[in-house]
């Protein structure tokens, strides 16, 4: 695992093989913060990592300014890794949950800038997953949702879609807020 961009760029961290994962690849990440750059001043805004896994992406959020990250897995060998990662890089600001997706993002009373979510492929109810993170209004007004898929599924029905990028098997979809107008 890399972080392509920000004040950590270049820094290699070694997860445990037996992690229950599919990181997503360096040419995604660095294609998909291309698009952020554009839309958001990353710096100092709020993060929800949903299916966070060994915590890569919060990594790169934070590497390029986030102030606050929610890593939420439910697989207990992610969270002790995660909390490794947080321990050896001094992240105060990175809180790690453990729980259940679905049932984790009920118990949530704050709002973030971003959700991101990175869903197994394969994962049964991948649609109702989606309309529970959106439903959930934990999107700030001017908000972003980004959706990880396999080519599989397209949402561009969606009523909150904004867009969807491709980068090999790799989909990210953009959905805005339920509160967008």
């Amino acid at each position: 695992m890399r972080i392509i961009g920000g004040k950590f760029k270049g820094r290699k961290f070694y997860p445990p093989k037996n992690l229950p994962v599919r990181p997503t690849t360096d040419f995604a990440k660095e294609a998909l913060f291309n698009v952020l750059n554009n839309r958001f001043d990353l710096e100092g805004i709020a993060i929800l990592d949903l299916f966070a896994g060994t915590g890569s992406m919060s990594l790169e959020f934070f590497s390029r300014g986030a102030e606050k990250i929610l890593s939420m897995d439910q697989s207990p060998a992610c969270i002790k890794y995660m909390y490794q990662l947080k321990k050896d890089l001094e992240l105060e600001n990175w809180s790690i949950q453990r729980a259940e997706v679905s049932k984790g993002i009920q118990r949530l009373k704050t709002s973030f800038d971003i959700i991101f979510a990175d869903p197994p492929y394969e994962m049964k109810g991948l649609e109702q997953m989606l309309d529970s993170i959106v439903e959930s209004k934990l999107l700030k007004e001017d908000g972003l949702l980004i959706f990880e898929h396999s080519k599989r599924y397209s949402f561009e029905e969606h009523p909150q879609f904004i867009e969807s990028k491709n980068y090999g098997n790799v989909n990210f979809t953009f959905f805005a807020p339920l509160n967008h107008e």
